[in-house]
């Protein structure tokens, strides 16, 4: 059976990943997302890297910690599919899958409807399968497919 990791930086990607749900209960699934002060409850088990702010003096070496954290989650769980709505702290994630030759797909933000993300615009062509949810979009992200909004 398929194993999915599902990842999302905290806040509204979070929410948007959450939309997702009755594919985290089809499938064999963990949920890969950043440490937060306040609990978040998910349905799935669930791993922990730090939060980044680019704009941090310590942002690269925080990206390389994380980094290695996603490391030990993919070679302790073995999943087969990264599905993210981002953001920065899910990189490393998306690259590691990659670089393990399993599928990326990623989702644009919700939020975004005339601009795209950084991450977004990093990982366009690393994915394997890019979701924008308004149709606007795809003037930005031509290869993209377009099914509406997730919630």
């Amino acid at each position: 059976m398929t194993k999915i990791m599902f990842g999302a930086s905290s806040g509204g990607h979070f929410e948007q990943l959450m939309m997702l749900k009755p594919l985290m209960e089809k499938y064999e699934s963990i949920i890969l997302t950043e440490k937060t002060d306040y609990p978040v409850k998910t349905p799935v088990k669930t791993y922990h890297v730090g939060q980044i702010n680019r704009r941090e003096p310590l942002f690269f070496l925080k990206l390389v910690i994380n980094g290695f954290k996603v490391l030990f989650i993919v070679l302790k769980e073995k999943p087969d599919v990264f599905i993210t709505t981002g953001v920065l702290a899910m990189i490393p994630a998306a690259l590691i899958m990659k670089f393990f030759k399993k599928k990326l797909i990623y989702i644009e933000s919700f939020a975004k409807v005339n601009t795209t993300t950084m991450s977004g615009r990093f990982l366009y062509k690393y994915a394997d399968r890019f979701y924008v949810q308004w149709e606007e979009m795809l003037k930005f992200y031509p290869d993209a497919i377009y099914l509406g909004g997730i919630y």
